[in-house]
């Protein structure tokens, strides 16, 4: 869900040339799977074409120091650090949130609260996107 509405958002701000979007799990469960229906749904209804596939975070995608990693959950965060050690630039998706008391993305596949997911999802892109706008390299 992240990665779809990202990638939107980069390609509205016409940065899609300048930064590339890409999303992976730490987990094996659903390697080369869609998003499952619940996610389709809350992005179909939203406009959003995506067709990604699961994948799972491997050691190139961690060893450029300079790519930042973005993770939704402080499990997510643990995970990547007990594989791969301390990256430079790695943060939790609601660090970037300015509407949010939340700190972690739940999982919605559990709970089913797929909106309530997107709304946090959606402002935690938000702010995202504007602090990378705000940084010196734009």
């Amino acid at each position: 869900m992240a990665e779809a509405v990202f990638s939107h958002m980069v390609d509205e701000a016409g940065l899609s040339d300048e930064i590339t979007v890409d999303s992976s799990g730490t987990g094996t469960w659903h390697i080369g799977e869609p998003p499952c229906s619940g996610t389709r749904d809350v992005l179909a209804r939203r406009g959003y074409e995506y067709n990604g596939r699961a994948r799972q975070v491997n050691a190139a995608d961690m060893s450029d120091p300079d790519t930042m990693i973005i993770a939704m959950s402080a499990d997510n965060m643990r995970d990547l650090h007990d594989r791969y050690g301390d990256h430079p630039r790695q943060y939790r998706l609601l660090d970037f949130t300015e509407n949010s008391s939340v700190q972690d993305v739940p999982d919605p596949y559990y709970e089913g609260n797929f909106e309530y997911v997107y709304q946090l999802v959606e402002d935690g892109c938000r702010g995202l996107l504007k602090s990378i706008q705000q940084s010196e390299s734009f």
